[in-house]
Parts: structure tokens; C-alpha cells; sequence
């Protein structure tokens, strides 16, 4: 595997959020089961949410709506419920991952311009940074619906890029799954990923990123 990229080679940083900087599955797991649960459906369990977030909202209803066999006639529906859930619960069983707030400190003290994209919505996004006390690192935070595609397509990092002033092949993806590294790949940006998230049951080690570290602080040590 290519080595760690060194900070003194980059002008920027794009982080994920979910399984990146902070563990959401908690929300997940709340807000679809009380949705679920007012259409009159069973719960999914942690273990499919865990392979099943990352990709948007949009995704995660479908998917655990065919698991619990439910017609996709009833998407609207669901996603009504859904959002007005995760709106009331967003952050409440939630954490900041260990070694977060002080690798997002040690790219600030870098010089580098940082900006926050998800596949999250950002109405959910931006919320819950401020609460976690983390958005006050980031120059721009852009959710799953920023833009006409989401990763692992690279147009949100191309235009993330683009709203940093920053050059791709000067730009670090800092992602937990295969959608932040495709992503990256593709728009010409270097990517390592943490090895503690949501890569959708696989290995993260398979995904193809220059390193996967244990801890995000662990980018500024040499």
C-alpha cells in the first residue's frame, strides 16, 4: 500500500462525516425504527444499518425497506417519517470518534483549508457538527445534497476543491469507506481511511486508499 501522505504536500483536507468523524449508527438505528414502527413494520438491526449507511438517505430507506419486505410504494411515506425522526434525534446517540477533534486540530495548526462532505443530508449535517462542537474547523460543509451526485461519483470533491481553492492532486479525502475512495480516486486526490467505520461489511484495507490509520491524529504524526 502507498505510504501516508505528508501534510507539508497538501493545501487541503475533505473530510466524511458518518463512521469518519463521528459514529452515527445510533441515530440510524433510532430514527428508522420509530419510522418504521408508525407505518407499522419491525426494526431493522444494527448490524445491516452498519452495512447499509453511506451512501445517502435515500438509499438506506430503500434498502431497509426491502428488508423488512415493506412495498417501495410506501418510500414516501417512510421518508416523511424518517426525516421528522432524525430531525428530532439527530446527535442524541451519537460520539465523536477518539482522536477527531485533535487530527482536525493538527490540520488547522498545518496551514490547511478544510471542508466537510457527507452523503448526509446537509440539513442533518450542519446541525450536528455545531452540536459535537466540531464545525468550527471546517471552511465549508457540503451534504449528500450539495450536488447533482453524490460518492462515489468525484463531482463532489471536484467541486469541493474548487470551493476550497485548492488543487485535487493538493487535496486529502479522509473517508472510512469504498464510496470515499472511489470518489477520491477518480477526482485525483490523495485518500487515506480510517480503519473504524461503515465500509459496508467489507475490509477496509480492499478499498484502495494510500493508508488506513486508527485514529485521525495519527496523520500528523511522522
Amino acid at each position: 500500500m502507498p505510504h501516508r501522505p505528508n501534510l507539508a504536500d497538501l493545501d487541503g483536507a475533505i473530510v466524511d462525516l458518518d463512521g469518519t468523524m463521528i459514529d452515527t449508527v445510533g441515530d440510524f438505528e433510532v430514527a428508522l425504527r420509530l419510522a418504521l414502527a408508525d407505518l407499522g413494520w419491525p426494526p431493522v438491526d444494527r448490524e445491516f444499518i452498519l452495512r447499509t449507511v453511506g451512501k445517502g438517505s435515500e438509499h438506506l430507506l430503500t434498502r431497509t425497506l426491502a428488508q423488512v419486505g415493506a412495498p417501495a410504494t410506501l418510500y414516501e411515506a417512510a421518508w416523511d417519517r424518517y426525516q421528522h425522526h432524525y430531525r428530532a434525534i439527530n446527535g442524541r446517540h451519537s460520539a465523536v470518534f477518539e482522536g477527531v477533534v485533535e487530527g482536525l486540530r493538527a490540520l488547522r495548526s498545518a496551514g490547511l483549508k478544510l471542508a466537510c462532505l457527507t452523503n448526509k443530508p446537509g440539513d442533518f449535517a450542519r446541525p450536528l457538527l455545531v452540536q459535537k462542537g466540531l464545525d468550527g474547523y471546517f471552511d465549508r460543509v457540503y451534504g449528500g445534497d450539495a450536488f447533482a451526485r453524490k460518492k462515489p461519483d468525484p463531482l463532489p470533491l471536484i467541486e469541493t476543491c474548487k470551493a476550497l481553492g485548492t488543487a485535487p492532486a493538493r487535496t486529502l479525502m479522509i473517508g472510512d469507506s469504498s464510496n470515499d475512495a472511489a470518489a477520491a480516486r477518480a477526482a485525483g486526490c490523495p485518500v487515506v481511511l480510517v480503519s473504524y467505520g461503515y465500509n459496508h461489511g467489507e475490509p477496509v484495507s480492499a478499498a484502495g486508499a494510500d493508508a488506513v490509520i486508527d485514529r485521525i491524529d495519527r496523520l500528523a504524526a511522522r
